[in-house]
């Protein structure tokens, strides 16, 4: 427990900062590699102009650019909050291996965040859901994914 304490301490420095400077919400979130911090950011969504520059997410990348790479397998997400849709995926695709967060997705719904709407949006079928979404047909869809099927080069991900 005391490792995780220090953590989030960190994490709620973050958030904090971010707070004071009115950079965004009141979110913080480090990522730690073999008890390092690598990679720390505060929700950047007001003072970046940018919808996605949450508080993991400015983590995940800062933690990317400084190991060089990618994949953060074996790294530890620390966050103030439980993460939204967006920032969860995130934390998947960058193949973090574990999670540990403080006020949950209601807690922030009742401050006035939508993160538990976006929640349940994903759990609609995509004709129900608040911004209408509609698959269209192109010629080209199967072709790019073709050139990713036959690429010889390629590093999956």
């Amino acid at each position: 427990m005391e490792n995780h304490k220090k953590y989030l301490d960190e994490a709620f420095n973050e958030a904090f900062a971010g707070l004071k400077d009115n950079l965004g919400g009141p979110f913080g979130a480090v990522v730690v590699l073999n008890g390092k911090i690598i990679g720390k950011g505060c929700n950047l969504v007001l003072g970046e102009n940018d919808p996605t520059a949450h508080a993991e997410i400015v983590a995940i990348r800062k933690a990317c650019q400084n190991i060089k790479n990618f994949d953060l397998s074996g790294a530890i997400l620390y966050s103030t909050c439980e993460p939204c849709p967006m920032c969860l995926s995130a934390i998947y695709w960058a193949n973090i291996q574990a999670l540990y967060f403080c006020s949950t997705r209601h807690q922030a719904e009742e401050i006035g965040f939508k993160d538990n709407h976006i929640y349940n949006e994903l759990n609609m079928e995509i004709a129900t859901r608040s911004i209408p979404t509609k698959q269209l047909d192109h010629p080209m869809a199967n072709v790019l994914f073709g050139e990713w099927v036959t690429k010889s080069d390629k590093i999956p991900y």
